[in-house]
Protein backbone atom coordinates (compact mmCIF):
# COMPACT_ATOMS: atom_id res chain seq x y z
CA UNK A 1 0.00 0.00 0.00
CA UNK A 2 2.75 1.98 0.95
CA UNK A 3 5.02 1.68 -2.18
CA UNK A 4 1.88 3.13 -4.59
CA UNK A 5 1.15 6.61 -2.60
CA UNK A 6 4.97 7.21 -3.57
CA UNK A 7 3.89 7.70 -7.39
CA UNK A 8 0.89 8.85 -6.90
CA UNK A 9 -0.07 11.94 -8.51
CA UNK A 10 -3.42 13.81 -9.46
CA UNK A 11 -3.71 16.16 -12.63
CA UNK A 12 -5.73 18.83 -13.97
CA UNK A 13 -5.70 20.12 -17.65
CA UNK A 14 -7.39 23.16 -19.25
CA UNK A 15 -7.80 22.60 -23.22
CA UNK A 16 -8.64 24.95 -25.87
CA UNK A 17 -7.52 28.37 -23.75
CA UNK A 18 -7.60 31.53 -25.88
CA UNK A 19 -4.03 32.60 -24.78
CA UNK A 20 -0.94 32.32 -26.91
CA UNK A 21 1.81 29.19 -25.18
CA UNK A 22 4.58 31.58 -25.17
CA UNK A 23 2.36 33.54 -22.47
CA UNK A 24 1.36 30.55 -20.19
CA UNK A 25 5.04 29.39 -20.20
CA UNK A 26 6.13 32.81 -18.73
CA UNK A 27 3.99 32.40 -16.10
CA UNK A 28 4.45 28.67 -15.30
CA UNK A 29 8.02 28.74 -14.87
CA UNK A 30 7.74 30.76 -12.26
CA UNK A 31 5.44 27.62 -10.06
CA UNK A 32 7.21 24.85 -11.30
CA UNK A 33 8.45 22.75 -7.99
CA UNK A 34 6.71 25.12 -5.52
CA UNK A 35 4.43 24.15 -2.75
CA UNK A 36 1.20 24.61 -3.88
CA UNK A 37 0.23 27.32 -1.20
CA UNK A 38 3.21 28.91 -2.48
CA UNK A 39 2.42 28.60 -6.09
CA UNK A 40 -1.35 29.70 -5.84
CA UNK A 41 -0.12 32.75 -3.49
CA UNK A 42 2.78 33.40 -7.02
CA UNK A 43 -0.34 33.39 -9.29
CA UNK A 44 -2.39 35.46 -7.14
CA UNK A 45 0.00 38.15 -7.13
CA UNK A 46 1.20 37.93 -10.74
CA UNK A 47 0.03 40.79 -13.16
CA UNK A 48 -0.34 38.22 -16.05
CA UNK A 49 -3.68 37.42 -18.27
CA UNK A 50 -2.51 33.72 -17.92
CA UNK A 51 -2.56 34.03 -14.17
CA UNK A 52 -6.54 33.93 -14.15
CA UNK A 53 -6.59 30.20 -15.91
CA UNK A 54 -3.91 28.83 -13.44
CA UNK A 55 -5.13 29.61 -10.75
CA UNK A 56 -8.56 28.08 -11.34
CA UNK A 57 -5.91 25.19 -12.49
CA UNK A 58 -4.10 24.74 -9.69
CA UNK A 59 -6.85 24.74 -7.52
CA UNK A 60 -8.70 21.99 -9.55
CA UNK A 61 -5.61 19.68 -9.03
CA UNK A 62 -5.27 20.36 -5.63
CA UNK A 63 -8.93 18.99 -4.80
CA UNK A 64 -8.55 16.94 -7.25
CA UNK A 65 -5.63 15.39 -5.41
CA UNK A 66 -7.44 15.37 -1.98
CA UNK A 67 -11.06 14.08 -3.31
CA UNK A 68 -10.04 11.38 -5.31
CA UNK A 69 -6.54 10.34 -3.97
CA UNK A 70 -6.80 11.22 -0.35
CA UNK A 71 -3.87 12.96 -0.47
CA UNK A 72 -2.64 15.80 2.29
CA UNK A 73 -3.00 19.73 1.10
CA UNK A 74 -0.43 20.98 2.93
CA UNK A 75 2.09 18.29 1.24
CA UNK A 76 1.58 19.00 -2.50
CA UNK A 77 4.11 20.57 -4.63
CA UNK A 78 3.49 21.06 -8.67
CA UNK A 79 5.69 18.65 -9.69
CA UNK A 80 4.62 19.02 -13.26
CA UNK A 81 3.46 21.27 -15.44
CA UNK A 82 3.40 22.52 -19.28
CA UNK A 83 1.31 24.31 -22.05
CA UNK A 84 1.15 22.32 -25.32
CA UNK A 85 -0.17 24.69 -28.44
CA UNK A 86 -3.81 24.05 -29.54
CA UNK A 87 -5.26 24.67 -32.65
CA UNK A 88 -5.11 28.06 -34.08
CA UNK A 89 -7.96 30.05 -34.98
CA UNK A 90 -7.30 31.85 -38.60
CA UNK A 91 -8.79 35.72 -39.40
CA UNK A 92 -8.35 38.04 -41.47
CA UNK A 93 -8.02 41.85 -40.61
CA UNK A 94 -8.76 43.92 -44.52
CA UNK A 95 -6.21 46.08 -45.14
CA UNK A 96 -5.12 48.92 -47.59
CA UNK A 97 -6.05 48.55 -51.91
CA UNK A 98 -8.14 45.43 -51.32
CA UNK A 99 -5.66 43.08 -49.55
CA UNK A 100 -5.81 41.28 -46.72
CA UNK A 101 -3.44 40.61 -43.38
CA UNK A 102 -3.83 36.81 -41.34
CA UNK A 103 -4.49 37.25 -37.70
CA UNK A 104 -3.50 33.95 -35.88
CA UNK A 105 -5.66 33.78 -32.57
CA UNK A 106 -3.57 30.94 -30.73
CA UNK A 107 -4.96 28.50 -27.91
CA UNK A 108 -3.44 26.50 -25.31
CA UNK A 109 -3.77 22.59 -23.87
CA UNK A 110 -2.37 23.66 -20.29
CA UNK A 111 -1.63 20.71 -17.81
CA UNK A 112 -0.27 20.96 -14.21
CA UNK A 113 0.37 18.17 -12.15
CA UNK A 114 1.07 17.87 -8.42
CA UNK A 115 2.16 15.31 -6.10
CA UNK A 116 3.05 14.76 -2.61
CA UNK A 117 6.22 15.49 -0.41
CA UNK A 118 7.78 12.92 1.47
Amino acid sequence: MQEERINMEARATLKYARISPRKVKIVLNLIRGKDAGAAMAILKNTNKSASEYLVKLLGSAVANAENNFDMDGSKLYVSECFVCEGPTLKRIMPRAKGSADRILKRTSHITVVVKERN
